[in-house]
């Protein structure tokens, strides 16, 4: 499990995080796919031309290759431990609640984004028993 996201470990900051982490995995892997186009990894120094006998500086233009394999690492951890975390909270609501109304709950809340009350008309229920129910095992 990454970063401190395991079964016994998921809290309601985490469940509440998912959809923005489970959205960012596409932004990064579009960014990884769509690294170094345009002149975004072009970097230039000067060096001394000494072909006339004397240094004469020059500016050299061209792809900075450690800073763009450092992006590309970087990138794909990144989207490595987000996948990693959204799969633990997943799996957490999946198997660690036993409860199959509660289950249904936490998945129609946290992973689908639902609201309380659109959850309470499809699962024929009061609002606030709703809310009670993700209270119950989130503190």
């Amino acid at each position: 499990m990454a970063a401190g996201v395991g079964r016994d470990k998921v809290t309601r900051k985490h469940l509440e995080s998912y959809r923005s982490m489970k959205q960012e995995i596409p932004e990064l892997k579009y960014t990884l796919a769509h690294l170094g186009e345009g002149d975004s990894m072009l970097g230039s120094s000067v060096i001394n031309d000494y072909r006339s006998g004397y240094p004469v500086p020059q500016a050299v233009v061209g792809v900075d290759w450690e800073r763009l394999e450092w992006q590309k690492k970087h990138y794909e951890k990144r989207i490595h431990v987000l996948q990693e975390q959204c799969d633990a909270i997943e799996r957490y609501v999946e198997e660690g609640i036993a409860d199959s109304l509660t289950r249904r709950i936490f998945r129609m809340y946290f992973l689908e984004g639902r609201t309380q009350k659109e959850i309470a008309k499809l699962i024929h229920m009061d609002r606030s028993t709703v809310s009670r129910r993700l209270n119950a095992l989130t503190q």
